[in-house]
């Protein structure tokens, strides 16, 4: 199969399912412009923040996307599935099951004056359920900025050899990546400043933005003295979450996503032209799995392929930071439904990459790449390297740093989801309970700075001290996540008597994938107890794995129990 009709064929159909199922799905949940939206209702200029469409994409986009839309697909090929089974279920799931979970999850937040998945399931299903539900996804939280920390942090880190002296052959790239993002960071805060303190026109700016990106990536190339160890990065990156969760929106998280989203856009559009001009085959890849395969391609293919198909952490940005700033419902479509299908084109074009760089290690094992950066980074450089000779390592350095903004602008969104989990389980809306009127030991808890350095400090701890043991629980997890929130929804427009049908088969679907994917890594958990020399991992891996199991099946039953007697409710 040849890479670029694959891209045009996915092209075409996630463009039909944007226009024809996103706008069957506006007409059924009854989108209009004329209902104020909490970013209007609610503004605080903090959280509660309008943006225009193109802005809010920018971070929706940027967030959400992270590593995984990249790094799903190479681990799924890693496994021995096929191209062919990767693509239908990035296209059936991207259209069918997570364009729906997040612009679902949007609206009924936005329904809800901007609150969270939690606050949702507790005005829909129960204040125990969103107290179960909290518990879970902010341990899922932990592990996201734990693991993206230590992501970012590995883009950044210098190489030193064994007598500390720095290696510069092999820190360079990074060194490059490290000054080019801190320098990101400053001109996000003069965009924001510009843009909402001195009204300057969004054209202007924009304008200036992309000149000034283009400069501190000719700086950060030609000049980069900062080489610092991995352990060092950790803890000045959990410096910057800190201030970036607790910040107004507009000073960091909006204007440096929206930026940022030009580095992203640029990078998919690198890729495309990589697809056009190299046409890759994708015989290196197995057609649907290979037959070393060693593992199921049901329930593994579809918990290890998440946020290009579908992400319960998806949800928790549409209705934790994205509902917040959304300015009129209808950018509701473009931006949830859109992103959602705009991470499924940077999947496809991941299976290229890979192809390629399969390929390129085949005729080249004295330059092997490997790990996700280098696949997809390498195999998208040398496929215009290879037509256009001497552009790979200007755009594999360009490709790692958007590579690295993906996961900078996710880690920071975790961490302001994380803060806004821990503040709300604290808090009993049903009573009237806001953080601002609870008292007693809730009132210090419910603080943002407290619940900020709480998960900062969990995070980065866990990020430099093994989270790999435990991350084979996250596909899980995060699929559990994804199954919750359709949950939620489906349980609101059945109180408020709208259609929920498209639903229904996503959320037995995905319960289906989490409780057996968690089952089989607790079998597998079990039997590497039994051989013994297991360490920690194994066991905290099949205690979670048990947790997390019991966890979907109670909250199963009860979003079951509401959705065959709903509690009627105004919309």
């Amino acid at each position: 199969m040849n890479g670029f009709i694959l891209l045009v064929i996915s092209l075409v159909i996630l463009g039909l399912g944007y226009k024809l199922y996103g706008d069957w799905l506006c007409h059924k949940w009854g989108l209009d412009d004329k209902n104020v939206t909490p970013a209007h209702r609610m503004e605080d200029e903090v959280d509660y923040v309008a943006a225009p469409v193109p802005v809010l994409m920018g971070h929706h986009f940027s967030s959400i996307a992270g590593a995984g839309p990249i790094t799903g697909p190479i681990a799924a090929v890693g496994l021995g599935f096929g191209w062919l089974a990767c693509t239908l279920w990035v296209l059936i799931g991207g259209i069918f099951f997570g364009g729906v979970h997040d612009f679902g999850a949007l609206v009924a937040s936005i329904r809800h004056d901007g609150k969270s998945i939690g606050e949702i399931i507790s005005a829909n299903m129960s204040l125990r359920a969103k107290r179960l539900f909290i518990i879970f996804a902010y341990l899922t939280l932990i592990l996201v900025v734990a693991a993206f920390a230590a992501i970012v942090a590995s883009t950044f880190s210098a190489k030193f050899d064994a007598a500390g002296n720095v290696i510069l052959a092999q820190s360079v790239s990074q060194a490059r990546v490290a000054m080019v993002s801190l320098l990101f960071i400053l001109i996000a805060i003069v965009f924001g400043f510009c843009v909402y303190r001195r009204n300057t026109s969004m054209a202007v700016s924009t304008l200036l933005g992309i000149v000034a990106i283009v400069a501190i990536i000719t700086v950060g190339i030609n000049w980069h003295p900062i080489y610092l160890p991995h352990a060092t990065w950790m803890w000045l990156i959990g410096l910057y979450i800190a201030v970036a969760s607790v910040a107004p929106v507009w000073i960091l998280l909006q204007p440096r996503d929206y930026l940022s989203s030009f580095l992203l856009y640029a990078m998919l559009a690198i890729a495309v032209v990589a697809v056009v001009v190299s046409q890759p085959t994708l015989s290196a890849l197995p057609l649907i799995e290979s037959a070393s395969c060693k593992t199921y391609i049901f329930p593994v293919l579809f918990t290890t392929i998440a946020c290009g198909a579908i992400s319960g952490f998806h949800s928790l940005v549409s209705s934790g930071t994205t509902s917040k700033q959304l300015d009129k419902e209808s950018d509701a479509k473009p931006i949830a439904y859109g992103g959602m299908l705009l991470e499924c084109v940077l999947a496809i074009l991941t299976l290229c990459a890979c192809a390629y760089a399969y390929n390129w290690n085949a005729t080249h094992p004295d330059a092997l790449l490997k790990g996700a950066t280098a696949i997809f980074g390498g195999g998208i450089a040398h496929m215009i390297d290879d037509t256009f000779p001497g552009t790979y390592d200007i755009l594999y350095t360009l490709l790692v740093l958007t590579y690295s903004a993906f996961c900078l602008t996710s880690l920071d969104t975790a961490t302001r989801l994380a803060r806004f989990m821990f503040q709300e389980f604290w808090v009993d809306s049903s009573r009237g309970e806001t953080p601002e009127n609870v008292t007693g030991f809730k009132k210090f808890l419910v603080n943002p700075y407290v619940a900020t350095i709480i998960t900062v400090i969990l995070g980065v701890l866990l990020g430099m001290n093994g989270f790999a043991k435990i991350w084979a629980l996250f596909g899980s997890a995060n699929q559990l996540l994804a199954a919750l929130g359709l949950m939620a929804v489906a349980a609101w427009l059945a109180n408020i008597g709208k259609d929920n049908k498209m639903f229904i088969f996503p959320v037995c679907f995905m319960l289906v994938v989490t409780i057996s994917s968690l089952c089989l890594n607790t079998r597998d958990q079990l039997a590497k107890i039994s051989a013994g020399g297991a360490d920690w991992g194994p066991y905290a891996q099949v205690f979670f794995g048990v947790l997390l199991t019991v966890l979907a099946i109670v909250l199963a039953i009860e979003g079951f129990q509401t959705l065959r007697h709903p509690r009627k409710q105004e919309a």
